[in-house]
């Protein structure tokens, strides 16, 4: 007898085998035919609206995994967010200005900018980063990302560069836009004024010297043969010395060493003997530091002098107490150069050189320098030590090459003048870690000038121009003017057309008596245009709206775009541009080292996606913490997939169960449920309360974890296991039978909605297969609700305490496999006696223990001793094999066989169940 057909397997065309790389396109592609954003969209429109606001990424090389944790993240949310009662539409952007697109047309593309003009270069590097931007945007849409992909905002669009320019206009109207001469970071790599958000610091070699400087005149304080030591760690700016900086309060000696004299502050006096080797330094005077104002030194080689200042900046941690000051290369000697009224002596041209302010080295290269100028130091005996040491020093974030400060007419924003409103702003924005909210705090609290002006071709040009005096002119008429003819024609017309034409008919201003007018060469700082994204996207589009409810991005964009963004929203609304603020880390690999190309441990998502999936990479996001930095390598994606597979293959079992199931005719009521279906449709609306409040606060780790746990545990490991029993071989219509499908048909929607953000592809071909739902896809539904009326804590407790006797029987039960005691579990004789009168009471409460158990037979007694006993936690466990035959068809072991004359090798109950089938069952 072939009695396999009289079983009701399960069938199903929800392949085992995901195939996730060639499934996923074809998906991705139903949903652009069926145009799947719009129809969200639609179904939602009138829903509250829930904005996350993109920050564009570079639109420069392919994708690396921290795009793909970033946009998926995003896509996580804003699907959720569609499925839960809001309207929750995701614009992309991108960033398309700025040093790396020329660079990458120089150096890539071999463009010669010199053998073009300003607006052809930007036309090339236009052209460039759209089609950068066309490449970026098909490897996210790989990812699965639901967006309205054909209409992005990308910062170099003309309408775009109309609003930037407006906000600016706004900034400067209210006082917060200047020009100055400043001490400002700059790189010599990139010939460009930087900002402090484009710093990061790196180890650097630098010479360390100690340098004398005699007094000129003493101005009858010090004697004409005195020395002031001043200690540096860049000798190349020894040209451009014009002070020495001293601290008023504190006490300064002059200590005779040999036949010299030297000055330093008292408090280092024992570090430096030591340092410089002054075996006989004796104190010959002691003077406070205010004494030594206006006091003349000389320079070491130029014959000019060095004037004696005071400033609180100078503390005894290092050096000599004696601050070497050059105004044109640091903050704190600008500031004290100007106090005293010193020129501002930079000798040092945008790509470093020295000029010919600096006699004897010009042409240099400012760090090349350094060896000449310790060596002249030397010949004029100026030198006392030189040494060198490996410190942190700041680098061009673009280029990874050192910075140099130098001081430079630039433009600013005035980030002190409103900071206090920036700082009040902040406390209002939800924070998630809410350790974002002290580090922008810090960042803000320390902020004075922000410096917006760049020495570069492509960006978005500086909308000010000069009247015959040289003076600056920014009116509204000016700006509203310039963003109009930005708005039709784009901004290269500020490198293309005459000064004249960019003005408003009719011009004039007092600064230019004669109507002629020059206009400004530097552009914006690419920040500025990123973060004038709240005014030019969620102002403008009007699916949009300021402030967006997410701000999602690297825990980089803290000095990055969260702040500028911040800065620009505070100066012209006075409130932050978003509500809440999500960070992220960064991408590491398996041993947790930073990836890079030369040390060969990248990992490309288009890669992964077409090795494993886009699910696979969207589920490792779901399960990583992602706040802080996340490891990813091949053996933790090979782990993803496994728990994929297991999610996958509950889902595969719960629709091949559910083939003959129609809802409506064979659905059974709660209150007619067993108690353990009951347990499961608990768990399940306990489920749904957790995994939608770890959706709510950006917890998809829990999310990840909370469903992984019920589709592993409650499901498959338990309620899908001993189901088999009843699913198989019960009468299609038996009321068991049609009871735990109810579950399982209510389990399968729930599960595939709650994971159809994290895995859209996998949810929505799921979808595809259930013929009992009603929308298109899985996305056009909403996430369901959690029942918790419908919760009964007495099955919960009662199930939960079983569960755990259940795992001592199934221990004693493999190690009765591992001891050959029997094969298969339907082959045991199970004794239990429970060792408490609560798990005896629980066991003598449940419904057909053979059946939970899945074995042939339970008996529960009192005690149990003697050879083959196991002693569990709450149980003593004997499995012996069971003495009967086997039924051929449910393959139970029992003494019943052979009692129906028709099927004699069947058991009572799968002889009645054939009995009613009408199939031909011979082999």
């Amino acid at each position: 007898m072939n009695y396999k057909k009289t079983l009701l397997m399960p069938k199903t065309d929800f392949a085992m085998k995901a195939n996730l790389p060639n499934k996923e396109p074809n998906i991705q592609k139903d949903w652009e035919e069926k145009a799947m954003y719009e129809k969200v969209m639609e179904r939602t429109k009138d829903r509250p609206l829930f904005v996350l606001h993109d920050g564009p990424p570079y639109a420069n090389g392919d994708l690396h995994l921290g795009h793909a944790l970033n946009k998926t993240l995003k896509d996580f949310i804003v699907r959720y967010k569609s499925m839960t009662g809001y309207h929750a539409p995701y614009v992309p952007g991108w960033d398309t200005h700025g040093l790396p697109i020329e660079a990458a047309l120089t150096k890539n593309k071999k463009v010669d900018r010199k053998k073009m003009s300003v607006a052809e270069f930007r036309a090339k590097c236009e052209e460039y980063a759209l089609g950068q931007v066309d490449r970026q945007r098909e490897q996210f849409k790989r990812l699965g990302g639901l967006a309205d992909w054909d209409h992005p905002y990308i910062t170099l669009h003309k309408d775009y560069e109309a609003e930037q320019i407006k906000l600016f206009g706004e900034m400067a109207k209210k006082g917060y836009i200047y020009k100055d001469m400043k001490a400002i970071y700059w790189s010599p790599s990139s010939e460009s004024a930087l900002a402090e958000a484009e710093i990061e610091y790196h180890d650097k070699r630098s010479a360390s010297i100690y340098v004398a400087l005699k007094v000129e005149d003493g101005r009858g304080v010090l004697a004409s043969d005195v020395e002031f030591v001043i200690w540096t760690t860049t000798p190349w700016t020894m040209p451009a010395n014009l002070g020495i900086a001293v601290h008023p309060d504190l006490s300064y000696v002059v200590v005779k060493e040999g036949n010299r004299k030297f000055l330093v502050a008292e408090a280092l006096l024992d570090n430096l003997k030591e340092t410089l080797e002054w075996e006989d330094a004796e104190i010959v005077q002691t003077i406070k530091g205010r004494e030594l104002e206006h006091i003349l030194a000389r320079h070491p080689f130029y014959e000019r002098t060095s004037l004696v200042m005071l400033g609180d900046h100078v503390t005894t941690d290092a050096g000599t107490g004696c601050v070497h000051t050059a105004p044109g290369h640091g903050e704190d000697d600008f500031i004290l150069g100007k106090r005293y009224g010193l020129d501002i002596l930079s000798p040092v041209d945008e790509r470093g050189h020295f000029t010919n302010d600096a006699p004897g080295f010009e042409g240099q290269y400012y760090d090349a320098a350094n060896k000449g100028i310790s060596e002249l130091l030397e010949e004029k005996g100026a030198l006392l030590k030189l040494s060198f040491f490996t410190h942190s020093y700041p680098h061009d974030w673009r280029t990874k090459k050192p910075i140099i400060f130098r001081a430079t007419p630039q433009w600013f924003a005035s980030i002190k003048d409103f900071r206090d409103e920036m700082i009040q702003a902040i406390k209002k924005v939800n924070w998630y870690p809410s350790w974002g909210e002290t580090r922008l705090h810090n960042m803000v609290r320390d902020r004075e000038d922000w410096c917006i002006s760049r020495q570069r071709a492509w960006g978005v040009p500086i909308p000010v121009f000069y009247g015959e005096n040289q003076e600056p002119i920014i009116t509204e008429e000016t700006i509203q003017h310039v963003a109009e003819l930005f708005r039709q024609h784009g901004s290269n017309i500020w490198f293309e057309w005459e000064t004249k034409d960019l003005l408003p008919a009719g011009f004039a201003s007092e600064h230019s008596p004669n109507g002629t007018f020059t206009r400004e060469k530097d552009i914006m700082d690419v920040w500025f245009d990123s973060g004038s994204s709240h005014q030019g996207v969620l102002q403008q589009r009007e699916e949009l709206r300021r402030p967006a409810d997410v701000y999602l991005e690297g825990s980089d964009q803290y000095r990055g775009w969260f702040n500028s963004s911040l800065s620009t929203a505070v100066a012209v609304t006075g409130e932050a541009p978003y509500k809440s603020v999500i960070s992220h880390g960064f991408t590491l690999d398996g041993e947790g080292r930073k990836m890079s190309k030369s040390l060969g441990n990248t990992i490309s998502p288009d890669d992964v996606s077409k090795r494993l999936g886009a699910d696979i990479l969207r589920l490792w996001v779901a399960s990583s913490d992602y706040q802080a930095d996340v490891r990813v390598s091949d053996e933790i994606l090979k782990q993803v997939a496994e728990a994929y597979r297991k999610i996958r293959n509950t889902i595969r079992f719960l629709l091949g169960n559910l083939a003959d199931f129609n809802p409506e005719q064979d659905r059974i009521d709660l209150n007619e449920l067993k108690s353990v279906d009951r347990y499961i449709h608990s768990k399940r609306q306990k489920l749904i309360e957790t995994v939608k409040a770890a959706y709510d606060r950006y917890d998809f780790s829990s999310v990840y974890q909370a469903i992984h746990h019920f589709c592993s545990i409650e499901l498959s490991a338990f309620y899908m296991d001993f189901a088999k029993d009843v699913l198989y071989i019960e009468g299609a219509n038996h009321p068991r039978r049609r009871a735990i499908q109810t579950v399982m048909h209510d389990s399968v929607i729930d599960i595939v909605k709650l994971l159809a953000p994290i895995i859209p592809h996998t949810m929505d071909e799921a979808w595809s297969h259930m013929s009992f739902v009603k929308e298109e896809s899985v996305h056009l539904s909403d996430m369901p609700e959690a029942l918790l009326n419908e919760v009964n804590e007495d099955d919960l407790a009662y199930w939960d305490q079983f569960m755990n006797l259940r795992n001592d029987v199934l221990k004693a039960l493999e190690n009765a496999r591992n001891e050959k005691v029997i094969g298969k579990s339907l082959q045991a004789q199970v004794d239990i006696a429970p060792k408490t009168k609560e798990a005896r009471a629980i066991l003598e409460a449940a419904d057909d223990l053979e059946q939970l158990f899945i074995v042939s037979g339970v008996t529960l007694l009192p005690a149990l001793e003697g050879n083959g006993v196991h002693s569990c936690e709450l149980v003593d466990v004997r499995v012996t094999a069971k003495e009967g035959k086997r039924c051929e068809r449910c393959w139970t072991v029992t003494d019943a066989i052979g009692s129906h004359a028709t099927y004699p090798d069947l058991c009572s109950r799968c002889a009645a169940v054939v009995e009613t089938l009408d199939i031909d069952i011979e082999d």
